[in-house]
């Protein structure tokens, strides 16, 4: 196994485009596990650690730029008032040291149906920026997830970072485990609010060949929130809420969980995180992870 490490974002280009076959590595959290049970035997290793700008982030316009490789940790510390819904994500990846390391951009390399960062990513109508000697390209969240552990990522390409809004409003993550944290997820389900333009964003894990949203969900809510004098939200709404997310999921009996109790428990979330971000809308107290 032949091991690059490029300097520059142009030289990692310039040796994926050589390379195609390459894997890229940052944190390493998911690539080293899978070559230490030898699921994966890639014929080059492409070593990102040396590229500092992919461990930078930036707000503009009400947006944050989000870098491929900061890790977990600097999203919960750094980005929790600007992005609640991914940092709360955050704090639920493996242990201290995996957060540490671990990164969105590997999360989204992997397309895990699993990953933790996806809901919250979707949720927020995320855009996913990704470059070849080509060029650069941004992919819709919506568009980037294409099967279990495929991505719409060119074999040249290299993710850059993420870009998604600054939080309008509450968001909520929760997931099903056997613990909080170091653990994949049985399902998980991520809601966001925009009281600007009165809709609401939802992401599903762990529940699907690859992560999605729950549509008709949204609709749902979109045409029964009373966003200018909020009141609270009567059980009907609650219930029918959780069945449409329970309804766009796709779930499988697995070892980790059945399909019917993955349905179930989405329902639940579903149910649970809406109750959380509408009363803080209400009292006008968003939810804060930092």
């Amino acid at each position: 196994m032949e091991f690059l490490r490029p300097a520059s974002w142009p030289e990692a280009l310039a040796l994926k485009a050589e390379h195609p076959a390459a894997a890229p590595i940052a944190g390493g959290t998911d690539l080293m596990v899978e070559l230490n049970f030898d699921r994966r035997r890639p014929p080059v290793l492409l070593d990102l650690g040396r590229i500092t700008e992919l461990t930078e982030w930036s707000e503009t316009d009400g947006a944050v730029w989000l870098g491929a490789a900061v890790p977990y940790q600097r999203i919960i510390t750094e980005l929790g008032e600007r992005l609640p819904g991914l940092a709360m994500a955050s704090r639920t990846v493996g242990s201290p040291q995996i957060r540490n390391r671990g990164t969105v951009g590997g999360n989204l390399g992997s397309a895990s149906p699993a990953g933790d960062a996806h809901p919250p990513l979707l949720a927020a109508d995320a855009v996913v920026e990704v470059a070849s000697v080509r060029g650069a390209r941004t992919i819709p969240i919506t568009e980037f997830f294409l099967g279990v552990k495929r991505s719409a990522l060119a074999p040249d390409e290299l993710i850059r970072a993420v870009r998604l809004p600054v939080a309008g409003g509450p968001q909520q993550f929760s997931k099903v485990g056997t613990r909080n944290a170091m653990v994949i997820a049985v399902c998980s389900f991520a809601l966001s609010l925009h009281p600007a333009r009165g809709t609401v964003g939802t992401g599903i894990g762990s529940a699907a060949p690859t992560p999605r949203r729950a549509p008709a969900a949204e609709e749902l809510l979109a045409g029964e929130l009373s966003w200018e004098s909020p009141q609270p939200l009567p059980e009907s709404l609650l219930i029918r809420f959780g069945e449409l997310v329970a309804a766009a999921a796709a779930p499988i009996d697995d070892v980790r969980g059945s399909a019917a109790y993955r349905r179930h428990a989405l329902a639940v979330l579903a149910r649970r995180t809406l109750a959380w971000t509408w009363q803080d809308y209400r009292s006008g107290r968003w939810s804060r992870c930092a």
